[in-house]
């Protein structure tokens, strides 16, 4: 895979954005998807991606993200970039998630009162990495 030139767009599988390659701070504003519209803010040093106005993903230093789809339960997505980065998802509030990485179960992470879970992802150029959150249900 490779970064999204586009910033933002749709493939089969969800959403795509992020280019980790450029040098200065680039965003596209207005993309919709689902009645939906998205927000992305991205370059080396972080990619952001805001939907409606609200926080969905950051990552720093910045990525590139693949097949990202979320339901009311779940995130999934394939991310690459050119080393380790720290990924923030903004999730339901204080509520506990299953994480894996690479399909390997890396444990269980609890969001904060404002709903965010930080998960650092090794990462090294041209190799994705999936990542699924799925909330943990007891």
């Amino acid at each position: 895979m490779s970064v999204v030139n586009d910033l933002i767009h749709v493939d089969s599988e969800g959403l795509e954005f992020g280019n980790y390659e450029l040098t200065s701070k680039t965003k596209k504003d207005g993309f919709e998807f689902k009645g939906d519209l998205y927000k992305i803010k991205t370059f080396n040093e972080i990619t952001k991606l805001e939907k409606n106005g609200m926080f969905v993903y950051e990552s720093v230093p910045g990525t590139a993200v693949h097949g990202f789809s979320s339901t009311e339960d779940t995130v999934v997505f394939n991310v690459e970039g050119t080393e380790t980065s720290s990924v923030t998802l903004e999730l339901e509030a204080e509520t506990e998630y299953k994480v894996h990485i690479d399909d390997i179960y890396v444990g269980k992470n609890k969001t904060n009162l404002g709903g965010k879970m930080n998960i650092s992802v090794e990462l090294e150029p041209g190799k994705l990495v999936k990542v699924e959150v799925i909330k943990a249900v007891d």
